[in-house]
Formats: structure tokens, C-alpha cells, sequence
């Protein structure tokens, strides 16, 4: 297990995360994610730390608040130490039925941080990460909310999940204004099947410095490959019952066509394949990975040992490209020849001289 800089922090978190989505029946999604018992979330969580895995991602909203619960049970019976665990938390999510009780909003921040402190059985949540962009709050509101935590040294570092790029710059410009904290991490969904952060979110985070962390490296499951011709699972999984995230099923599939040649290379399996594509990122922090059996989890874990070649990469990245937005197109075919290479350059039909 490698260990990255979370985002412009002194803080070290290992290469994969392991997110607990999958604990308890009860949640807003009817089970279908997942629904771990206490003593299977247990053993789970205590397998991940063996695999020297310290870094922990959670939701309050995720079976409004047994994650949570769960989570901090898990560790305290695995007898953690509580400075070796780095615990990430999100809010947003709607938790009762209230107007208030959803959002990004200073109310809706202050009444939830002691209510998770109190489920994860911690005084403080490493990262503090608010879960959803708002419409209806300011940054700024949410901004010195956020701020006012690592004061009370309730949260230790902030950071966002499912934000805009032009709202995350926003944010840091904010807090560098006003001397609060900035934010260090953004949670995005990244997966073979879908690349968009590519286009906007890399390049932000490349130049604020910010920590990527990628939830659903595996499309929902989908690039797993059981779900394309020649891989059925033998049973029903995730997608069948929770069809998230949305993805372009005739390209995933050729993907998958792709990625099945190069598993069999190795003697791995798919999703290894791509979670090995997704880690071997440069711009990724952590790798966020969720699992609902132990065999699923050992799978997971493997990842971390399987590099995939120069060669191996472009031939994902070339089948799994996408199409590139304005006005990126633009500014790629206007910058052409904007860095000087001394090599000649043709304008208006005539080469230049090389200088």
C-alpha cells in the first residue's frame, strides 16, 4: 500500500479508501447498495486495515446515519487507534423531513457535525466534506461555517463532493480572502466509462493543488464486466436494482472488450484491471473502494499490486475517450503551437525560418 499527500496538507492517506456506502439496510436506496450487518462491517473494516488501508470515507446521510454507526463501532471493536484512522465524513443529504433538514447551509452544518461526532464515537472527523453542491446557500455561508469547525477542532480539513469546478475556485478564493480555511480534497466520480472531471476538475485541482478522490471507479460495478455479453453475473447485482452512475452502455461495453484481454494477461480479474487504471492516475489522491463480501474486498485490495504498462493505459484511455467539450476543442486546436519548440511552424501557407 502507497500513501499520497492529501491535497496541499501534511497528511498522508493510503492509495485506496475504503467507503462504507454498504453498511446497514436501512438507507434512502432500499438496501440495494448494501446492507451489512455490524458484525460483517466489522470484519470488513478490520480487513482493510490489515491491508494497511488508513483512510476511512463515511456519509451521514448513507442509511441516515448507521454507516456512520456502524463505522465507529467497527473500529472501536477492532480496536483502532484513533490517530493511525484518517475518518471522512460528508453532509448534505436530507436527514428527516424538515425544510432545514438538507443542504450546505450554516444551520444544517452546525446541528450535523455533533450528531456524527457522536455516531462515529470520535471528537473530530479528519476531513469534513460537504457532500453536494447547493442552490439555494452561498458559498460564502457555507465557507465560514466550515471554518468555524476547524477553529472548534471538530474537523481537522474540508473538502467537497459533486461540485462545479467554477464553485470549488470560488471557495478558495473566498477563504483566501478572508484568511479561512481552504478546501484540500474533492470527492468525484471517475471510472473508465466516465472521464469528465477530465476536462474541467483535473486541471483545477492540478492548479489549487487539491487531493482527487474517486468514488465509483468501477461504474456502479459496470466495468466489472459481468454485466457485458460474455460476463453475466449469475446473479442480479447493484445495477440491476440502482442503475447509477449513468454511463453510455454501448461504450462501456467496448471498454470492457478491451479490458478483458489485458485482465487475462495478467491473471486478474476486470475490476482489477480497472481500478488499476483509475489508481495509476497521476491526479488521484485516494481510490475510494466499497465492497459487500470479503472475496469482493480481497479482489479490491489486489489492485494495489497490479501496474498495468505505457502501452496497457493507451489502449483504455484510446477506447474510452471521450468527446472533448467546448471550449477545450477550441483551445487545444488554438494552442497548437503556442509553447516555441524551435521546430518550423506554417503560417498563412509560408513555414517559418527555424530559429
Amino acid at each position: 500500500m502507497k500513501y499520497n499527500r492529501l491535497g496541499n496538507t501534511g497528511l498522508q492517506v493510503s492509495e485506496l479508501c475504503f467507503g462504507t456506502m454498504t453498511f446497514s439496510g436501512a438507507n434512502f436506496l432500499g438496501g440495494v447498495v448494501g446492507k451489512q450487518t455490524q458484525t460483517e462491517a466489522t470484519q470488513l473494516i478490520g480487513r482493510a486495515l490489515e491491508a494497511r488501508i488508513n483512510f476511512i470515507d463515511t456519509a451521514n446521510v448513507y442509511a441516515l446515519g448507521e454507516s456512520e454507526t456502524m463505522t465507529g463501532q467497527a473500529l472501536k471493536d477492532v480496536g483502532a487507534v484513533r490517530s493511525d484512522v484518517v475518518i471522512a465524513s460528508k453532509v448534505f443529504g436530507r436527514m428527516a423531513p424538515g425544510p432545514n433538514d438538507i443542504g450546505a447551509s450554516r444551520g444544517h452544518i452546525m446541528d450535523s457535525i455533533g450528531r456524527s461526532l457522536e455516531r462515529l464515537q470520535t471528537d473530530h472527523i479528519d476531513l469534513y466534506q460537504i457532500h453536494q453542491s447547493d442552490i439555494a446557500t452561498g458559498v460564502e455561508e457555507t465557507m465560514r461555517a466550515l471554518d468555524d469547525l476547524v477553529r472548534q477542532d471538530m474537523v481537522r480539513y474540508i473538502g467537497v463532493s459533486n461540485w462545479e469546478a467554477w464553485k470549488i475556485m470560488k471557495a478558495n478564493g473566498i477563504a483566501d480572502k478572508r484568511g479561512w480555511t481552504r478546501i484540500e480534497t474533492n470527492q468525484a466520480y471517475y471510472s473508465l466509462a466516465g472521464r469528465d472531471i477530465e476536462q474541467e476538475l483535473v486541471p483545477l485541482m492540478a492548479d489549487q493543488q487539491i487531493g482527487c478522490l474517486v468514488w465509483s471507479p468501477l461504474a456502479g460495478g459496470y466495468m466489472a464486466g459481468k454485466y457485458t455479453p460474455g460476463g453475466e453475473a449469475q446473479a442480479p447485482g447493484r445495477r440491476a436494482g440502482f442503475d447509477f452512475p449513468p454511463i453510455d452502455k454501448d461504450q462501456a461495453d467496448r471498454i470492457v472488450l478491451a479490458m478483458r484481454p489485458i485482465a487475462a494477461a495478467h491473471g486478474v480479474s476486470v475490476a482489477r484491471v480497472g481500478l488499476a487504471w483509475v489508481r495509476q492516475k497521476p491526479f488521484v489522491t485516494s481510490t475510494i473502494i466499497g465492497a459487500k463480501t470479503m472475496a469482493q474486498l480481497n479482489d479490491n485490495l489486489e489492485a494495489v499490486t497490479l501496474e498495468l504498462t505505457a502501452d496497457e493505459i493507451a489502449t483504455l484511455d484510446a477506447v474510452s475517450a471521450d468527446r472533448p467539450q467546448y471550449p477545450h476543442w477550441m483551445a487545444k486546436r488554438n494552442n497548437g503551437t503556442r509553447l516555441y519548440t524551435g521546430e518550423p511552424v506554417t503560417f498563412g501557407g509560408i513555414p517559418s525560418p527555424k530559429v
